[in-house]
């Protein structure tokens, strides 16, 4: 009898030990293994979002250096040609009546229009007929209406790429009633003679990337729309502006140039000298 409860009881006694709950330390080291894994998680998440940052300011950066460098080739363009060789024919066609600058130099008339022209440095757009002529009381001045910028022609772009499209706007800088009297006057000219006139221009090239989005609000295409900020229409946007709203990549480079014709003498008999310079004799020879 003693010996079946002595056995029951070593039974009882093996139960309980099989039943001991799993050990404190194995819970423990699985927390941690999860910690591990959220701040790795949390570590790529950060990586990634820091490595498209950096490539939105790289791309950022490139796109602003090729507008800035396409409106900047727009206007040394226009530079070289006014101050070239009076023989070039660059030279004659931006002076001449139907030239960028001519068309103001020529006709006072013209002093609040505004030219406008699509930049190709393979095409002749400086001139009128193939450029736009806005006039301060709206239309255009002949009719003139064929420089605004289309971004689905292939030959207003600036390069074969089809990237960059500049558009430039000529106008004649708005006279300023703080301006001292005879400023426009070049020295040694007459104040009646039209080409002793010094003329200031406000120039402004406008660069865009069509394809990252279209330059377009609703219906109202930004390249239609005017760069000069106090033509601006009501319930319109200027140039800029639409750029802005459409989302279009693009810079307005502005600056303000003088053209004048420059004048040159020759000293022929310089003070206490008898000879006389070459250049001031007149030619025997027929």
């Amino acid at each position: 009898m003693n010996n079946h409860q002595q056995s029951l009881a070593q039974t009882s006694t093996q139960v309980s030990m099989n039943m001991k709950p799993p050990s404190a330390e194995r819970g423990a080291t699985l927390i941690v293994v999860l910690l591990f894994l959220v701040l790795i998680m949390l570590a790529g998440v950060i990586a990634v979002k820091q490595s498209n940052t950096d490539l939105k300011v790289a791309t950022s950066d490139q796109i602003n250096t090729v507008l800035l460098q396409s409106s900047d080739s727009a206007n040394q363009k226009l530079e070289m040609m006014i101050n070239g060789s009076s023989a070039s024919d660059e030279y004659r066609d931006v002076t001449s009546a139907s030239g960028v600058f001519g068309h103001f130099l020529l006709n006072p008339d013209n002093a609040t229009n505004e030219f406008i022209y699509c930049f190709n440095p393979r095409t002749k757009k400086y001139l009128a007929a193939n450029a736009t002529v806005k006039v301060a009381t709206g239309g255009y001045w002949s009719s003139l209406n064929s420089g605004i910028c289309d971004y689905g022609t292939a030959g207003d772009y600036t390069s074969e790429r089809q990237a960059v499209m500049t558009q430039m706007s000529v106008t004649i800088t708005p006279t300023n009633p703080n301006t001292p009297v005879f400023e426009h006057v070049v020295i040694g000219k007459e104040i009646l003679d039209r080409t002793s006139k010094r003329y200031q221009f406000d120039i402004r090239a406008s660069s865009a990337l069509p394809a990252y989005s279209e330059p377009k609000v609703n219906s109202e295409k930004c390249f239609d729309q005017t760069s000069i900020k106090a033509n601006v229409a009501t319930g319109k946007k200027s140039l800029d502006d639409c750029m802005l709203a459409a989302g279009t990549p693009s810079k307005m480079l502005y600056e303000q140039a003088d053209v004048e014709n420059l004048s040159s003498s020759t000293l022929c008999i310089p003070y206490g000298k008898g000879s006389m310079n070459s250049k001031c004799v007149l030619s025997t020879t027929p």
